[in-house]
């Protein structure tokens, strides 16, 4: 389900009440924990995470790499994490500390969904965010074509 939203603040606008509350909630901690240069943008439809494109300019679809991402879909909410998607180590280690949380994983390749705020473990989404640099993810993405 895309947003034709053009800014965060009109796709937060659409959301219900508690879905905006759990977006939002879920957004501050990116925000709070996300690496030097990457930016906020709305793109494919949801509020994404990006390397923007004069840092990266040639990508496969003349999009800019999109680090993570966060989205209201029709039956959940989600965290899409690419970086944890494009390191098999790096997704290995995440699927056994989201375990250890005891919280229930409903995981897809990169997207985390989640039904209810607390259903995620905030904690573990910052510190996923946090652990990798701009850099180290344009050389991740560029070892894994």
């Amino acid at each position: 389900m895309q947003s034709a939203a053009k800014t965060v603040e009109e796709y937060l606008g659409s959301l219900s009440d508690d879905r905006r509350d759990a977006i939002e909630e879920v957004r501050q901690v990116i925000l709070s924990n996300l690496p030097a240069g990457f930016v906020e943008a709305m793109n494919w439809g949801m509020i994404a995470y990006e390397v923007p494109l004069e840092v990266v300019t040639e990508t496969y679809n003349g999009q800019p790499l999109m680090y993570a991402a966060l989205a209201s879909q029709k039956h959940h909410m989600a965290v899409y994490l690419t970086a944890v998607y494009a390191d098999e180590g790096g997704a290995e280690t995440f699927r056994r500390d989201y375990l250890a949380t005891g919280k229930k994983l409903d995981m897809g390749k990169s997207c985390v969904r989640f039904r209810r705020l607390e259903d995620l473990p905030l904690e573990l989404i910052g510190e996923t965010i946090a652990a990798t640099s701009m850099s180290e993810f344009i050389d991740l993405v560029d070892r894994s074509r």
